[in-house]
């Protein structure tokens, strides 16, 4: 058994508590945290967003109507947690070896007739490709399934973002298709193709199993022995 596939801790459990810290591994093994943004992150988010703004700019949101007022770290603070009280959002910091290294927001929960949910995130350059990401996505994933109960959790990614592309390749999400001029990302409406996953689909799995599977794929392909001639 992989060091990963064992259950993701969930520190508080019930639907909706807040602040909420989940813990798991990578298939190669590597910690990776999910707790909420602090007042004294404000440091090492501002020099992380700093020192990647090359690679993390063409895929920031935008505002298509820009207003003057400028919003502070305390008051992005302030909003994460406002949203996430009410259960509308789930707002983390990516943790790796005690360093702030990205993001991922489970936003738009919305229940009712839906029961639905989107997800964002980003990491830093020099954690790219190494698992972090659909780790932390999966982490997410099966929280939103397994304690809250959603039916169904939705990415959009920008077609030219290989990158995140990749994640959701590794977890198995249905492309569902492109849409045209669907978000305001770097300046402008870009189109988004929207890759979505239902509790249904997963059979009783998980997404923190879908991944060690595909990485146990990717391992075997990439050391088949050369067929012998």
């Amino acid at each position: 058994m992989w060091p990963w596939s064992r259950r993701v801790d969930v520190v508080q459990s019930w639907p909706g508590e807040w602040p909420l810290r989940l813990t798991g591994r990578t298939p190669s093994g590597v910690a990776v945290i999910l707790r909420p943004l602090r007042l004294d992150d404000e440091a090492a988010y501002l020099a992380v967003r700093r020192d990647n703004v090359d690679w993390l700019g063409p895929w920031d949101a935008t505002a298509p109507r820009p207003t003057p007022t400028t919003r502070s770290f305390g008051d992005l603070v302030a909003h994460h947690e406002a949203e996430a009280a009410q259960g509308r959002s789930l707002p983390f910091v990516v943790e790796v070896d005690g360093e702030f290294v990205g993001q991922l927001n489970v936003s738009n929960i919305v229940r009712g007739s839906f029961w639905s949910c989107a997800m964002g995130y980003w990491v830093a350059r020099a954690w790219a490709g190494q698992g972090i990401t659909p780790t932390a996505v999966a982490m997410a994933g099966d929280h939103c399934f397994g304690v809250l109960g959603l039916h169904r959790i939705e990415i959009n990614i920008r077609p030219e973002n290989v990158a995140s592309l990749a994640v959701v390749r590794k977890l198995g999400l249905r492309d569902e298709g492109l849409r045209p001029r669907y978000l305001h990302i770097d300046g402008d409406w870009r189109d988004h193709r929207s890759f979505a996953v239902t509790a249904d689909e997963l059979g009783g799995s998980t997404l923190r199993e879908r991944l060690t599977q595909s990485s146990q794929q990717s391992l075997l392909r990439h050391t088949d022995p050369a067929p012998q001639g």
